[in-house]
């Protein structure tokens, strides 16, 4: 690859699935350690004042924008604050930023798949922060790809597949939402739709916009987590033989989470020629690396 690349958050789940997948094919990552505070505006001018990429891939508030079960809003505005400097930066360096955002922004009102026209409605703090820093990247740096993911799932202890895992061993009842929806997307697979997208962009193509990535066959979490409760199985037994089906209106989170959150994936198969990976496949991989490192 051509193109210089920076990564932010290359210690992530999501991070750590790019850099592997890099690897195989002799693409590497600039990425460096963010400093004891986190990133803000005068790290972030040092930094790409004095590297100089071609393209940033913004990964690094992904735990709390994907994994996190409550963000903090004093937390959520210095990382809007930061977004904003790095978009100025890219646009005042003409470097490309890749930002990952959210099904989140959509309010799940409507239960086909949301398109990228579609308008948005987030419901939450979290959900609002990440349409505000949609719409600062939008507005300061041209030269950008937004990639709104569904339901991401990767092996970090304290993610939502983590949680879940833990849960299953806990001599508790379990209840999942049998009428909510969305694209469960296992972190590799996002990994391999981040890359698909750099290398098209290595080839000088401009594709900037926003385009919605999310694993195919839309489910509820009741089938998800049926499906994590057979594999887990292979790993280790589980004090739980079934799941209980309740409704998405009943669950402690229906008034963050979106009832209907699947995205439509027509736009980004259409321009960079990305066909939505079956979520089931990516399962296996993902069990092992969390019972690896458990």
């Amino acid at each position: 690859m051509r193109m210089r690349l920076m990564l932010l958050g290359g210690g992530n789940a999501l991070g750590q699935a790019l850099i592997r997948l890099g690897a195989e094919e002799d693409i590497s990552f600039l990425a460096p350690r963010p400093p004891d505070q986190g990133w803000d505006a005068p790290s972030l001018t040092k930094l790409l004042d004095d590297n100089r990429p071609d393209v940033v891939i913004n990964l690094a508030y992904y735990f709390d924008w994907f994994q996190i079960g409550h963000v903090d809003e004093i937390v959520l505005a210095h990382q809007e604050r930061a977004v904003e400097r790095l978009a100025e930066l890219c646009q005042h360096h003409e470097f490309v930023l890749m930002q990952p955002s959210s099904y989140r922004v959509f309010d799940g009102a409507r239960t086909t798949a949301y398109s990228e026209k579609d308008e948005v409605a987030p419901l939450d703090a979290r959900s609002r922060a990440l349409w505000r820093i949609e719409q600062s990247v939008r507005a300061l740096c041209p030269r950008h790809v937004l990639l709104r993911f569904g339901w991401l799932l990767d092996d970090s202890s304290d993610g939502l597949l983590g949680r879940f895992l833990q849960r299953l061993e806990q001599d508790e009842e379990l209840c999942l939402a049998d009428d909510r929806r969305g694209n469960p997307t296992p972190v590799d697979d996002a990994a391999r739709v981040i890359l698909a997208v750099l290398k098209q962009l290595d080839c000088r193509a401009p594709l900037w916009g926003t385009y919605h990535y999310g694993g195919h066959e839309a489910s509820t979490p009741l089938v998800v987590g049926q499906a994590l409760l057979a594999e887990a199985a292979h790993h280790r037994q589980s004090k739980i033989d079934s799941l209980t089906p309740v409704a998405h209106a009943s669950c402690p989170d229906a008034q963050d989470e979106p009832q209907h959150g699947v995205l439509a994936c027509k736009k980004i198969f259409n321009t960079f020629g990305i066909k939505p990976r079956a979520w089931r496949t990516g399962l296996p991989s993902l069990l092992e690396r969390y019972y690896r490192h458990g």
